[in-house]
């Protein structure tokens, strides 16, 4: 299609071989405007701040502190707009020409830790575990007029929490979900909303023990907070001691979630876990609320961690190729949080992660109804919808299940592995769908067979895997979809010809967390509300990245597309010619690229056939113009990417319903919405049904 605008994109990043390496990149500057908790937390604090006093803060245990030696003085970017901000694990620590305020900030920690030496034998020992209540005013200060609090963490301390900050590892190392921050690596988003587990930051051992903890802490806390905060957290610092910065975070992406009334409490503690929120701590107003020890954050089981520590081990280790790790189980048993706990440890020792998207329903980087592979250079701190992003090849299936068109599911993956370099040795994970019965089972050892997987892990609950075990002897005998025994590949291009059969590593996980195999009901929770949060936050990418008002979807200048110039299909069922642009007008539709010229006879280019093709993004059609011949259309993607687009697809990925009808700034009615509809009218839809019961969000509709 043609397109006026022109900007530039970056290329996908190139992978690397394994290496024990992370990138130091620096996170643009945002804006840490007036954030604060929701109306309904902020009146809460209000509430509790009214009749709750502060008590004395708890008192610092004996502890005998290590040496440590300034090893790490490499430079990051903090946040540009701070006047005072200092660059973490920066030369700034060296005690050259010291002035003399400088120099009483050495005599006091000296005199507080006694040249390195812990606290006096009258104190007690830090405790391990959950930081809550009164521990938090003790080991945490906010500076109000830079806006962000500065938290002292003792190893094998943790905090869990809802809400989302930016962190920056000042001093030490803290772990999250399994990626490790260090000091002078950049400032990292985290999300933990109520949709899903929250989050929880962990104190982990430093890998220096040979520093002077006490000079360096001292210069640290000088550039973040005031002189009697200073002194205070000064006290709690020892050679085990990590030191967080916490940010409050403002994005294109919660401003565009928040401009809902219905996503409005998102990054609040639902109602179950409101009574466990600690709504009094120098930590609220920063956009995170922590959480007592009743709330349970992620929990691995033992045989997650055991699986976790094989499956890396053997990515370290010399292997016959690249690791390539297939991920099943069924519905709810915790396999996207064990893929994004492995993902992130895998960063930790290499710069990028393959991953090969083959759950439609439930989908990492893009919207539901996809098939992708990505390459993963980031840390994944938060749930999909606060990291979508553009994978490496993309294809549009149209739909959030495969059981209507088992082929084409099969032979779209098929041609997304095809595109993948063979010289890459980047680890590979594919994430699988949890339908793990019938069909969904024999397309489980289609993918074994086609691709030449090194570790099957193997999600289950409650001592079993809900399934046959998917063991390299049972694959022998096992039928497919596509393939039965005794083959012994089904795609002869991805081994040698008469090759032996393929063995693997199988890994059996046993998931222990609270409410396994079982949805959740509480709002936000359900699968489908999953997949409207991930496409609301694609369409989000429609915000300027600039501080300010949220633009609505109609105020917005779309692309104008010629009928001619662009082929119009839909994926998912059969539409009559007469109403292809009745179904496709006010929808999403994936953005691809037919193989074949698209050629008009001056009107629209009708498919009649769902093509398995390249998909480079999507787009809204807010409207069709059937006067000039033009599609309207609203998306994220760069002009220099859509000047390859030639096809339009519409499947059964539909707007989420408030998109319509909560359109601000609009006068007269509202279009594509209508109190005026009969489901008896030709091509009308349907409500659609789960397990018989209309769905919460139509109720009242």
């Amino acid at each position: 299609m043609k397109v006026k605008k022109t900007s530039q994109v970056k290329g996908p990043t190139k992978s690397q071989k394994w290496k024990d390496v992370r990138g130091k990149r620096s996170r643009p500057p945002v804006s840490s405007s007036q954030l604060s908790s929701s109306p309904v937390v902020a009146k809460m604090v209000k509430e509790h701040k009214a009749t709750v006093k502060k008590k004395p803060s708890v008192k610092r245990l004996q502890n005998k502190a290590k040496s440590v030696s300034d090893s790490k003085k490499n430079t990051a970017q903090a946040a540009p707009t701070k006047p005072y901000s200092q660059a973490n694990g920066s030369a700034a620590f060296t005690m050259d020409n010291e002035s003399d305020d400088s120099q009483e900030w050495k005599e006091y920690s000296q005199a507080v830790h006694g040249n390195g030496v812990g606290a006096g034998a009258d104190s007690e020992d830090f405790r391990p575990g959950r930081l809550e209540g009164e521990a938090l005013h003790y080991c945490a200060e906010r500076d109000d007029q830079q806006n962000h609090a500065v938290l002292v963490m003792q190893m094998d301390q943790n905090l869990c929490f809802r809400g989302k900050c930016f962190l920056t590892c000042l001093y030490g190392r803290v772990e999250v979900m399994g990626f490790t921050i260090e000091e002078g690596q950049q400032s990292y988003p985290l999300f933990s909303p109520a949709s899903h587990c929250p989050l929880t930051i962990s104190a982990v051992e430093s890998s220096s023990n040979s520093r002077d903890h006490s000079t360096e802490a001292s210069h640290i806390l000088r550039k973040y907070l005031t002189t009697a905060s200073q002194k205070k957290l000064l006290k709690s610092v020892t050679s085990r001691s990590s030191i967080i910065l916490l940010e409050p975070m403002e994005t294109p992406l919660t401003r565009f979630l928040s401009s809902f009334k219905e996503l409005n409490e998102l990054f609040s503690p639902p109602m179950s876990e409101l009574v466990s929120a600690v709504l009094d701590t120098p930590l609220n107003g920063l956009g995170m609320i922590p959480l007592v020890s009743t709330v349970e954050g992620l929990k691995l089981s033992r045989s997650h961690r055991e699986a976790l520590t094989s499956v890396v081990s053997a990515c370290k280790g010399d292997m016959d190729g690249c690791a390539v790790i297939l991920v099943c189980g069924t519905k709810n048993v915790g396999k996207s949080s064990f893929i994004r706990t492995l993902i992130n440890t895998l960063l930790n020792h290499t710069t990028c992660v393959d991953y090969l998207e083959s759950d439609l329903g439930q989908t990492e980087f893009t919207p539901a109804g996809c098939l992708s592979l990505s390459v993963v250079c980031e840390p994944l701190l938060g749930p999909p919808f606060t990291h979508q992003r553009s994978p490496e090849h993309m294809i549009y299936y149209g739909q959030s299940s495969c059981e209507s068109n088992l082929d084409r599911y099969l032979e779209s993956l098929k041609s997304l592995w095809r595109r993948r370099p063979p010289s890459r040795e980047t680890p590979v994970i594919i994430n699988t769908m949890g339908w793990v019965k019938g069909f969904g089972f024999e397309l489980l050892v289609d993918m074994i067979r086609f691709f030449p997987v090194s570790h099957v892990v193997q999600l289950g609950h409650s001592g079993l895997t809900q399934c046959p075990v998917l063991s390299p002897e049972f694959l022998r005998t096992a039928h497919g979809f596509q393939t039965h025994p005794p083959t012994q590949t089904a795609l002869e291009e991805f081994t040698e010809s008469h090759s032996p059969p393929r063995s693997y590593t199988h890994l059996n996980v046993q998931s222990e967390f609270q409410g396994v195999a079982r949805q959740g009901t509480a709002k936000h929770q359900r699968s489908n509300e999953h997949r409207e949060l991930s496409l609301l936050a694609y369409l989000s990418q429609l915000q300027s990245p600039d501080p300010g008002p949220v633009r609505p979807l109609h105020s917005l200048t779309p692309y104008q597309v010629p009928h001619s110039a662009v082929a119009l299909g839909v994926i998912h069922c059969e539409v009559m010619p007469g109403h292809m642009f009745y179904a496709a007008n006010a929808s999403l539709v994936g953005l691809c690229c037919l193989a074949e010229k698209i050629t008009s006879r001056g009107g629209p280019v009708l498919l009649s056939q769902a093509p398995v093709c390249p998909c480079v993004g999507f787009g809204v059609l807010r409207g069709i113009d059937m006067a000039r011949g033009l599609y309207l259309l609203l998306t994220p993607v760069d002009p220099s990417v859509l000047r390859k687009v030639n096809c339009l697809l519409l499947g059964a990925i539909s707007l989420p319903f408030f998109v319509l009808t909560t359109q601000s700034d609009l006068e007269g009615e509202k279009p594509y919405v209508t109190a005026d509809y009969s489901f008896d009218l030709t091509g009308a839809g349907k409500l659609r049904v789960f397990k018989g019961l209309t769905r919460p969000s139509q109720i009242g509709m």
